[in-house]
C-alpha cells in the first residue's frame, strides 16, 4: 500500500501500472479495498483492460459500487463485456437501485435477458448460484468435431475442463472432459466416450444440498437441469466454496442466538447489528424466566440451607456446557452428512453412555472439593454430585436430540444450539437440584 501510494504521489502511473499489471488479480483486489475513492478509480483505470474486470470481480460492493458511479458508460460496458453472468447477477443483487439501473443500461438484450431469468430463481437455490457460461456438444458429433467447436466457443466460458452433452430439444445426458477430447481418436461418436454416471441437480435445490454433492464426490462442477432435464446451467467449484462459506457463517450466526446477516461486521451499522441479535435475546431472556419460577417455588428450601444456592451456578454452567458440546457435533454431523434422522435412537444411546462416564467423573471431582475442601456436609455434598450427574446427563442427552428433532420438523438445526439448550437444562437442573435437596434434606432432619 505505500508503494502504491508513493507511486500515486510521485504521479509515476507507468511505472505503477507494469507493476500491478504483474500482480495477481486478487492481491491487486485487497490493495483497492485501502484505496480513498478518487485514488481507486485513477489506479482502476490504468489497469490493463482484461486485469480490469477480473480485479473488479474481486472487490467489495462497496469498491464495485465507488468504480461504477464513477466511470463512463463506455468503461462500464467493457467490464461487464469481461464480466461472467453469475458474477453480474451476484454484483446486481449487492447494488442499489440506481447502480442496478446503470448497468442493465449498459448490459446487451440478451444479457438483460439472462439476468432476469436468473432473478427469477428463489435465493439460495441453485439455479441462483449456476452460470450459464459453459461448452456443450450435441450427441450427433464425433470427438474430433466437438474438439473443433471447443477451440472456437471455450476461450469465452468459465469452466472448461468438463464439457455437456445434449441432444437436439437440449436434454442432458452426459458429460465428456477435456482430456478425453485431446487423447479419444478423432472419429469416435461422442457419446461412445461421454460420461453418463455424472449426478444433476434441480435449478430448485437447495444450494446446501449442492454443496453437500461436491463435498461428497470431489466435483469441479455439477450440471444444472430444469424439471425436463433440460441442461440450463452449471455450478462449479468457486461458487460453491462461497455457498459452504455462506452457510457456515449463517450457522455461526444462529448458534449464537443472532439472526443472519451477509454484511461485514465493521461495515454494518450498529442499528442493524442490534436488531439482528435483540429478537433472539429477547426470547432466551422471557424463556430464562422458568428458572425464576422454579426458585421462587422452592425459596423456603433456600431460606432453610443457604448454601445451596452457592452451588446454583455450578450447575447450571456445567449442564449448560455438556449439553453445548453435544448439540454441536451432532449439527456439524447433520451438516457433513455423517448423521440421518434415523441415528436418532443410536445417538439417544451413545450421548447417554458418555454422559454417565463424564457426569461421575465430574460428581467425583466435585465431591473431593465440596466436602474436603469447602467443608460442606456430607449430605448436602451428596445432593450437590448427585444433581450434577443427573443433570448431565439430561444435557447431553437433549443437546444430542434436540438437533435432530430440529432437522425433522424442516427447522435449522443450529437453532438448537448453546442459548436454547442452556435454557432449557438450567431450568432442568434446578428441578432436580431442588428436589432432592428437599427430599433428602427433610429425611436428614
Amino acid at each position: 500500500m505505500e508503494n502504491i501510494l508513493e507511486y500515486l504521489e510521485s504521479n509515476r502511473l507507468s511505472e505503477l501500472k507494469n507493476i500491478l499489471n504483474e500482480e495477481n488479480p486478487v492481491d491487486i483486489a485487497e490493495h483497492f479495498e485501502n484505496l480513498s475513492k478518487e485514488k481507486t478509480i485513477l489506479v482502476f483505470r490504468i489497469l490493463q483492460k482484461d486485469t480490469a474486470s477480473e480485479v473488479f470481480s474481486y472487490l467489495s460492493s462497496e469498491k464495485q459500487e465507488e468504480i461504477i458511479e464513477s466511470i463512463t458508460d463506455e468503461e462500464l460496458k467493457r467490464i461487464l463485456d469481461e464480466l461472467f453472468l453469475d458474477d453480474t447477477v451476484d454484483l446486481i443483487e449487492e447494488m442499489p437501485a440506481n447502480i442496478v439501473d446503470k448497468i442493465l443500461k449498459n448490459s446487451s438484450s440478451e444479457t438483460r435477458k439472462l439476468i432476469n431469468q436468473f432473478l427469477k430463481y428463489p435465493e439460495n437455490s441453485a439455479g441462483g448460484v449456476m452460470t450459464v457460461e459453459y461448452v456443450s456438444f450435441k450427441n450427433d458429433m464425433t470427438i474430433g468435431q466437438a474438439l473443433s467447436y471447443f477451440k472456437n466457443v471455450g476461450m469465452n466460458k468459465e469452466d472448461t475442463d468438463i464439457c455437456f452433452v445434449i441432444d437436439k430439444t437440449r436434454h442432458f445426458l452426459g458429460i465428456i472432459t477435456l482430456k478425453q477430447l485431446i487423447i479419444v481418436e478423432d472419429d469416435v461418436p461422442l457419446v461412445d466416450a461421454m460420461d453418463t454416471s455424472i449426478p444433476t441437480v434441480n435449478t430448485l435445490d437447495d444450494q446446501e444440498e449442492v454443496a453437500d454433492l461436491f463435498r461428497k464426490y470431489d466435483y469441479n462442477s455439477i450440471p444444472v437441469v430444469d424439471n425436463e432435464n433440460r441442461l440450463v446451467g452449471l455450478i462449479t467449484i468457486d461458487d460453491v466454496v462461497d455457498v459452504i462459506d455462506q452457510e457456515n457463517t449463517e450457522d455461526f450466526h444462529i448458534m449464537a442466538a443472532m439472526e443472519p446477516s451477509n454484511e461485514e461486521y465493521l461495515r454494518e451499522s450498529i442499528f442493524s447489528l442490534a436488531k439482528h441479535r435483540i429478537i433472539w435475546l429477547l426470547v432466551l431472556m422471557i424463556s430464562a424466566t422458568a428458572t425464576g419460577i422454579i426458585i421462587r417455588k422452592y425459596e423456603s428450601v433456600l431460606q432453610s440451607v443457604v448454601t445451596l444456592a452457592i452451588f446454583i451456578p455450578m450447575l447450571m454452567d456445567t449442564g449448560g456446557n455438556a449439553g453445548s458440546q453435544s448439540a454441536t457435533l451432532i449439527i456439524r454431523g447433520l451438516a457433513l452428512g455423517e448423521i440421518e434422522l434415523k441415528d436418532i435412537g443410536k445417538i439417544v444411546w451413545k450421548e447417554f453412555r458418555v454422559s454417565i462416564l463424564v457426569g461421575i467423573v465430574l460428581a467425583l471431582v466435585n465431591f473431593l472439593r465440596i466436602y474436603y475442601i469447602d467443608q460442606v456436609g456430607f449430605t448436602i455434598a451428596m445432593v450437590v454430585c448427585f444433581s450434577l450427574l443427573i443433570t448431565v446427563i439430561i444435557a447431553k442427552v437433549v443437546g444430542g436430540s434436540l438437533p435432530i428433532i430440529a432437522k425433522a420438523l424442516k427447522l435449522d438445526p443450529a437453532i438448537m444450539a448453546s442459548p436454547l439448550i442452556t435454557t432449557i437444562v438450567d431450568a432442568c437442573a434446578l428441578a432436580i437440584y431442588f428436589q432432592l435437596s428437599s427430599h433428602f434434606l427433610n429425611l436428614v432432619s
